[in-house]
């Protein structure tokens, strides 16, 4: 043996081992307390609400309470003149089998929800900022595994978007296209991924009045789009119930979309006196011919996740109960992938069409400035507004 050969030290492989070991089970444990102390600090903010949230919140906090704590259901069902247990029994039992840490998570998205709406910051409660410390009021951005998470965060609004949502939401792809992460996520927080534009905001009329409302609303919606079309890294979308809207339109520029059994996903813009956005009066007659195209869009279709499956606007669809988990999975070995490998190959496929796109969501935001100016939809956002202030 040379000398060269005697000098070269090779590194013990079990103390190797041992090293790693020990680094994951030190994260394991920092993800943990990190958890634990969120969770925590959910229960106190819990105590301090002024507002009560309602019957039907108040059974969703207790379940995900209970599912955090103790893990799924597994106590006997109480008798069916124990009305107020068997409520409670059920809500918890519709949990299914989802992991603790997910329902604590949950759980401190509720409450952060809650708290926001009576006027305190979301950010209190569970919300970790992402990497360069940007906090966002309506958003819950953290990075974690490789995979950048952008949880939409106004679950008692259904997570419709504002004004406010849709900046924030282009300033969080931003800051994901940049960052260390190899994937990026689009999720919802409580039941709903989204159920698109919050219409309160058409009801902000500002001083140059209609025609200013619709011409501000169209360069933010351009940018909105724009921002998806040009994300360099796979996205994708985790549609944890119903979506609507723009929420739906948009998907056709994610990479892949995994949707719960429960979703559904639904365009009314002739019900509101609108019309198509996100590009989908191109991607959508390309996923699924021009037919169930216009069922979706000019009709207001409502698909079942099966059927948005069928017709390839989703990837794949999974039982609620093991949604989280499952996909989860996949995703964190998803992201172990060459990250440039990724990036590179979503970029050539996507320039083929990207100059097509640009000019398609240009004559969709045109379209739809002329739909909000017109009086047709000023009726039909009225009368929406009218039926819902009867129920």
């Amino acid at each position: 043996m040379s000398q060269n050969q005697k000098s070269f030290n090779v590194p013990q492989t079990g103390k190797f081992v041992c090293h790693s070991s020990d680094r994951i089970l030190q994260k394991q444990k920092h993800i943990t307390r990190t958890g634990t102390i969120q969770f925590e600090q959910a229960k106190s903010k819990m105590a301090t609400l002024k507002n009560d949230p309602g019957n039907e919140v108040k059974l969703k906090i207790y379940a995900l309470f209970k599912q955090s704590t103790q893990g799924p259901c597994n106590t006997p069902k109480p008798g069916m003149l124990d009305f107020v247990n068997k409520v409670k029994w059920d809500a918890w039992k519709s949990l299914g089998s989802i992991s603790q840490e997910e329902a604590r998570q949950q759980y401190c998205d509720l409450i952060g929800s809650l708290v926001e709406a009576e006027g305190g910051s979301p950010a209190q409660v569970g919300a970790q900022p992402t990497g360069s410390g940007t906090a966002y009021e309506t958003l819950l951005v953290t990075t974690e595994d490789a995979i950048t998470t952008i949880k939409l965060n106004r679950p008692t609004k259904k997570n419709a978007i504002t004004t406010e949502m849709y900046n924030d939401i282009i300033a969080a792809l931003e800051q994901a296209g940049k960052d260390d992460s190899v994937l990026t996520v689009l999720t919802g927080a409580g039941d709903f991924y989204c159920s698109g534009n919050d219409l309160t905001n058409f009801t902000k009329i500002p001083e140059g009045g209609v025609e200013e409302m619709a011409r501000k609303g169209g360069d933010l919606l351009r940018k909105y789009v724009k921002a998806y079309i040009d994300f360099p890294k796979p996205l994708v979308a985790v549609v944890n119930g119903p979506a609507v809207g723009v929420s739906v339109t948009v998907l056709g520029l994610f990479d892949l979309v995994y949707a719960t059994e429960r979703a559904t996903f639904h365009t009314p813009f002739s019900q509101l006196g609108q019309s198509a956005e996100g590009c989908s009066s191109y991607t959508f007659p390309k996923l699924m011919g021009a037919a169930k195209a216009s069922e979706m869009l000019l009709f207001n279709k409502k698909l079942t996740a099966v059927q948005a499956c069928e017709l390839g606007l989703v990837t794949e669809v999974f039982p609620d109960s093991s949604f989280q988990s499952e996909v989860w999975t996949r995703l964190r070995a998803y992201a172990k992938l060459p990250p440039n490998s990724l990036a590179l190959s979503k970029q050539l496929i996507r320039a083929v069409e990207k100059e097509r796109l640009y000019a398609v969501n240009d004559a969709e935001v045109e379209c739809l400035i002329e739909r909000w100016m017109s009086d047709e939809c000023f009726n039909a956002v009225m009368s929406f507004f009218q039926a819902k202030a009867k129920l």
